[in-house]
């Protein structure tokens, strides 16, 4: 691919040498032949003909992604970060009852 590109270069080159030295062109020409004919086509031929391994790579970079997401989501949780949070399992310390006899207050819907 980059041959090609390469080639195109030197034509387009070329084009704008002519241009420059003709009796009826102008630098304001050579420098637009280089610009339109040459920078332009080859930057969109290199970025299109890029697509491929940018999809590549985007993929790979998901799929380690994936692979590392995994890999976390099947080791056990640390024990640091149990011992963060008192209550990890998410119940009360003590029971409903536990809580009454101490307080000496009737649980919800019950009598004392």
């Amino acid at each position: 691919m980059y041959l090609i590109v390469i080639a195109w270069m030197y034509v387009v080159i070329m084009m704008s040498v002519a241009e420059a030295t003709s009796s009826n062109g102008s630098l304001l020409g050579a420098l637009i032949t280089l610009v339109l004919y040459g920078f332009v086509p080859v930057a969109l031929v290199v970025y299109l003909m890029g697509a491929p391994a940018r999809n590549k790579a985007v993929k790979q970079r998901e799929a380690q992604a994936r692979a590392q997401h995994l890999a976390s989501a099947s080791q056990p949780a640390s024990t640091e970060a149990a011992s963060d949070s008192p209550d990890a399992g998410g119940h009360a310390a003590g029971g409903a009852k536990t809580v009454a006899e101490n307080a000496r207050v009737a649980p919800v819907g019950k009598e004392p």
